[in-house]
């Protein structure tokens, strides 16, 4: 059997990151990156929709030892793929992915792990390193729509976009009301005869300009380098003050999130109906629109809203409940995301199961009764890669903490008072859909999810490492 010093599970941009941070502190440890796709990128390279796109900017997208150097700051999916891979290829790390190794088993025994592939020779490691993000790619959320099996024309999930899909001249319905569904929309509409986007409740939706004039300047005047750090604390700073106001002041932030939408819409048009969402500002996600470029189709007439329930689909588009029929030749069902734990592997630790509702998550990243094993899980309200980057900094101070003292082992362990919370508090519906399945937090540290970077920056990059729970033997 094989054996390597750390196993990360996923190549996509938390594992290219994290393999990154390992090779530059510890380059004395050997690893390895099982893939179970055949390519680099995630979920940058799983999805293939029109427009596909990030809904955070690149500076905060983008890791903290990279600079991103393109004008655009709200990137598309093909450029965030060439980023991740071309820092996998500048750093070497490429040379470590292992394709098509699906994760079924980790087995935790006489100190080490041991990892089932599919199909392949077990790999057997010290410290077991889960990246691979939580959505669950080989199946999407999609909601049972009565009579969804007499429609005529092609009904499409985002997450599996066929590549030969012919829509131009055609009338499309996007389902949805989400990141996906507002990137679809102004993405098809060129080519569409119409598109409408048919949304069951409103989302608050926010323009911001493509490029960052600022990000530009900084660069010009700092270089490549001190430029990107400095935008990319602003735009911390910035978004950190946004969700804040939007927690203790959720009224102002209404009102000036619709004064900016009744601004970029046409006259008459009914923001009330269409962009009033029943909850509060980031108790879900904010979707951004680089450009107003979801505002501008609707302006020009090339894209409409409706918002209602379906009824049932019919063989000519959909039934709507409020009695509206919406004719359609291309339906797509921007429903949403099934989340999934650690990828569905199967946790063993000294030959019990490891039943993850029971575990804590130590500092969103461990989990508690489970050696030498740590995951991502990045910001509901920020970027992804900030909280990424510092599991990954924090990973490298545990492994050089046990090398320099000669500890095999690391341990969360709570003493079984710790209250315990949802991992993550927040209400989208793919998130409450599917949290039972995964570990809990804790009312307090150590034991809390954080979300907030500058604290994190502190916590996990300087706090100390003997906090009374983590054991080291």
């Amino acid at each position: 059997m094989e054996h390597v010093d750390v196993v990360i599970v996923g190549a996509g941009l938390s594992g290219i990151g994290a393999a990154h941070h390992l090779q530059d502190r510890l380059p004395g440890l050997s690893y390895a990156i099982l893939e179970a796709r055949d390519a680099i990128g995630g979920t940058w390279d799983l999805f293939r929709y029109p427009g596909v796109r990030s809904d955070s900017d690149m500076h905060t997208l983008g890791y903290r030892f990279r600079p991103w150097t393109a004008a655009e700051a709200i990137a598309d999916g093909p450029a965030i793929l060439e980023y991740v891979r071309e820092t996998a290829s500048e750093a070497g790390i490429d040379a470590h992915v292992r394709y098509g190794h699906r994760v079924q088993r980790a087995e935790w025994a006489d100190g080490h792990w041991t990892v089932t592939v599919e199909g392949r020779e077990p790999i057997s490691c010290r410290f077991l390193y889960v990246c691979g993000g939580y959505y669950r790619y080989d199946q999407g959320y999609l909601p049972s729509f009565a009579g969804a099996e007499t429609f005529r024309g092609e009904i499409i999930h985002p997450q599996f976009w066929p590549e030969d899909l012919d829509y131009a001249g055609k009338r499309v319905v996007v389902i949805g009301s989400g990141a996906t569904a507002v990137t679809l929309v102004p993405a098809m509409a060129p080519a569409a005869e119409h598109v409408t986007m048919l949304q069951r409740s409103p989302s608050y939706i926010l323009s911001l300009p493509s490029k960052d004039a600022n990000a530009i300047r900084l660069r010009k005047w700092l270089g490549d380098k001190r430029g990107y750090q400095v935008t990319r604390w602003k735009n911390v700073a910035v978004s950190t003050l946004i969700y804040q106001l939007s927690q203790r002041f959720p009224n102002l932030m209404r009102r000036l999130i619709r004064k900016f939408t009744v601004a970029r819409l046409p006259a008459g048009f009914d923001v009330d109906l269409h962009f009033k969402p029943t909850y509060g500002p980031w108790d879900q996600r904010l979707c951004l629109v680089p450009d107003g470029d979801l505002f501008r189709v609707l302006r020009k007439g090339q894209a409409s809203m409706v918002t209602d329930t379906v009824e049932r689909f019919t063989p000519d588009g959909i039934q709507l409940a409020g009695g509206e029929h919406l004719d359609a030749d291309v339906i797509v069902t921007a429903t949403g995301l099934n989340l999934q734990a650690f990828g569905g592997i199967e946790l063993v630790v000294d030959g019990e199961p490891v039943h993850l509702p029971d575990h804590l998550a130590y500092k969103g990243m461990m989990l508690s009764r489970v050696p030498n094993f740590a995951f991502t899980i990045g910001y509901t309200n920020a970027s992804w890669t900030l909280k990424a980057d510092l599991v990954a900094e924090f990973v490298c101070r545990v492994l050089a903490h046990m090398g320099s003292r000669g500890y095999t082992t690391c341990v969360p362990v709570d003493d079984g008072t710790v209250e315990r919370k949802p991992l993550l508090d927040f209400q989208a519906g793919y998130v409450q859909r599917s949290l039972h399945l995964f570990p809990q937090a804790g009312a307090n540290a150590p034991w809390k999810l954080g979300m907030n970077y500058a604290q994190d920056v502190v916590t996990l990059r300087h706090g100390s490492l003997d906090d009374g729970a983590l054991h080291f033997s």
